[in-house]
């Protein structure tokens, strides 16, 4: 018994004196990031940011602009915005990954990404210059002119390490002198701006989501390990923290007391502090740590293997741009002013266009046609039942959020996406118990979810974020729990860290001493 306490009190020990300074950090920074959150564009600030498309010009349909481009086939999408030096372009992602190769009917290759053609001439634009990306970073700032420099191109740096940015790499870097010194990156594949950081933004990230995530390690030699790397600090922080508390609890004293007249053996003001605030605050740290694995979804243990949704069935079809598809001109009259995109999808069995603007819904109209849609509720829940193949054990209609389908900040990792409601839910009667979120309005698959997603979302984001809407309904009661936690936390990791550092520097002289 006595080998196997001591064994816990090393084990305990010389864990403490590597990761403590881990510790402190993440408590540290993800108190940072409760409010400043990784560098991102969402929805709404890319619209608002976009060039609004002139009811007048003379825009090609999409069908003449895809038949320059050669692209006869089927698509995955297709968009129609000023998103390229501030000109309006057509975006197509034909079905399979394939992109036009040149002008002419050429069928494209298989394996690229998005095809950018000119809407005016439908010519297929090439990869982005330094001219064009400044001219998109000018469009971004709007009409009133903002001095700028341009930053040469990055494959990825601190503020661009999402994947979701994989497809417009190399990205360009323009610096705005506006007055939150804005940092844009443009796509070097479609002249669209995808990320913009804010100096004060990129500031707090390196003291926030940037060092919680461990993000030194992306973009270098470590980049490969990564993973691997919080993976197994986290683990190792599990084990940090369940040695602690046995231990915490084994020096103790529940019934009476030391000598000194305390409960705790510790005399010193690092080893008693660290003693006590182990023993609050033990709880929430392996929780935190624990969660914070989850994130990674590590080896895989939150993938459910169900199979990917049947959104073809659902759609009865990929999207097809026919010849007799109502103009941009049609669309936009019918759609009103200040929009900035026309989205052309196919959803229920049916061709739509979306008209977006920076705020509100987008109009939906029929793409042959122009005119105003609504969808019948009783064909969009029989359309989307064939997106599984199960019975569909029952319909929900959510006119408020709730546990699974809810909205967070824009800045939170979780936030930033378009979260609709009134929205429709569908609960299969299948092995994984999927759950599918589908748009009323567009009839567009907001997400889905099945028993281990949801067991997921209860060990990462409620665990670790506190994502439970009794308290992100009452903030700031949120924020001083979350903080009081982490304070806390900091002051437990803190103390170890001194204590590290001092036996550390034991050790060392006395090595010294006998070399």
């Amino acid at each position: 018994m006595h080998s196997a306490k001591r064994c816990l009190f090393l084990i305990h020990r010389w864990l403490g004196v590597v990761l403590c300074a881990f510790f402190a950090m993440w408590f540290v920074s993800g108190v940072v990031m409760m409010y400043v959150g990784y560098p991102k564009l969402t929805a709404s600030e890319r619209l608002e940011h976009l060039p609004a498309l002139e009811r007048g010009a003379a825009y090609l349909s999409p069908r003449e602009a895809l038949d320059r481009a050669g692209i006869a086939g089927p698509l995955k999408d297709l968009r129609l915005l000023a998103s390229r030096a501030g000109q309006p372009v057509y975006l197509a992602v034909p079905a399979g990954g394939a992109s036009a190769a040149g002008g002419g009917k050429r069928r494209p290759p298989p394996g690229a990404g998005t095809v950018v053609i000119d809407a005016l001439t439908g010519t297929v634009l090439r990869e982005v210059g330094p001219t064009e990306a400044l001219a998109s970073a000018a469009a971004y700032a709007g009409t009133q002119p903002v001095p700028m420099q341009y930053e040469g191109t990055i494959n990825e740096d601190a503020f661009t390490h999402s994947r979701g940015l994989d497809a417009h790499r190399p990205l360009h870097r323009v610096q705005l002198q506006d007055p939150q010194h804005t940092l844009l990156y443009i796509s070097g594949k479609t002249g669209e701006v995808v990320r913009d950081a804010p100096r004060a933004e990129r500031w707090w990230n390196y003291v926030g989501a940037w060092i919680h995530w461990l993000y030194p390690f992306r973009g270098n030699v470590f980049d490969a390990w990564w993973t691997d790397i919080v993976n197994w600090l986290s683990i190792a922080g599990i084990a940090l923290t369940l040695t602690g508390t046995v231990v915490g609890l084994w020096r103790w004293r529940f019934n009476g007391r030391y000598k000194s007249g305390s409960r705790s053996p510790y005399q010193g003001f690092m080893m008693r502090w660290h003693h006590i605030t182990g023993l609050l605050f033990a709880l929430i740290t392996l929780t935190w740590i624990f969660s914070g694995l989850m994130s990674m979804n590590p080896w895989k243990v939150l993938d459910s293997g169900a199979p990917p949704l049947r959104t073809q069935a659902m759609d009865d079809g990929p999207l097809r741009i026919a010849p007799t598809a109502a103009s941009p001109a049609a669309l936009l009259a019918a759609a009103g002013s200040s929009v900035r995109e026309l989205r052309w999808t196919r959803a229920t069995g049916q061709d739509l266009v979306l008209a977006s603007r920076p705020a509100g819904r987008p109009a939906v109209l029929d793409a042959a046609t122009a005119t105003a849609r609504t969808l019948d509720p009783a064909h969009t829940v029989a359309a989307a039942s064939r997106l599984v193949e199960a019975p569909v054990k029952r319909v929900e209609t959510l006119a408020a959020y709730d546990l699974y389908y809810y909205q967070r900040e824009a800045h939170t990792m979780s936030g930033g996406g378009d979260k609709p409601l009134p929205v429709l839910r569908l609960v299969f009667d299948d092995p994984y118990e999927t759950w599918v979120h589908v748009d009323p309005a567009t009839g567009a698959v907001l997400g889905r979810t099945d028993r281990t997603r949801r067991i997921g979302r209860w060990l990462f984001a409620m665990l670790h974020s506190w994502d439970w809407l009794p308290l992100l309904e009452r903030r700031p009661l949120w924020d001083l729990l979350l903080v009081l936690l982490s304070a806390g936390g900091a002051a437990l990791s803190l103390t170890g860290v001194v204590i590290g550092w001092r036996r550390l520097g034991r050790k060392t002289s006395q090595w010294a001493a006998r070399h």
